[in-house]
């Protein structure tokens, strides 16, 4: 912390000390760094498995809520239609999820994740925990579930 409370840095090149300013008191700008942080963190934890965040979620809620309708599955995770329907189609040609005209609507899809999905889903959990335990390795059990309650409340605000 600089004498004014902005986080700080010295500069590798010049030795000076740059601080955040005014960025230093804005939760936006504190989130976002740190999602960029996890989000690179988690794309090295599944490489090699040809998944990606968006990717992971939809197989997992598919998991969750067999023969789940495609738009609720992409509206729980707040996908828009039309991009749900390439990220189905890639699902479905990778053999992860089966895709049938749900019962009682035949204008809609229900989605089943198949044997190769459930592989591929607890190999990716597996990395992501490791993953989890190494980015939040500084919080004990309880700050991570108030972490995860504040940016819930968060969320919900969601427009």
């Amino acid at each position: 912390m600089g004498t004014n409370g902005d986080l700080g840095i010295a500069d590798s090149a010049s030795g000076e000390a740059v601080t955040l300013g005014p960025l230093s008191t804005l939760v936006g700008y504190h989130l976002r760094r740190a999602s960029n942080a996890f989000g690179a963190d988690f794309a090295r934890a599944l490489t090699g498995t040809g998944m990606r965040q968006v990717l992971l979620a939809i197989l997992s809620v598919v998991a969750s809520n067999p023969r789940a309708n495609q738009g609720s599955v992409g509206r729980v995770l707040g996908i828009q239609r039309a991009n749900m329907v390439a990220l189905i189609n890639d699902l479905v040609e990778r053999g992860l999820i089966d895709r049938q005209v749900a019962k009682g609507d035949r204008r809609a899809f229900a989605l089943t994740i198949t044997a190769e999905g459930r592989k591929l889903l607890d190999e990716c959990l597996s990395r992501i925990a490791a993953h989890e335990a190494e980015m939040l390795s500084d919080l004990s059990e309880a700050e991570r579930d108030t972490l995860i309650d504040l940016l819930g409340r968060i969320e919900a605000k969601e427009r």
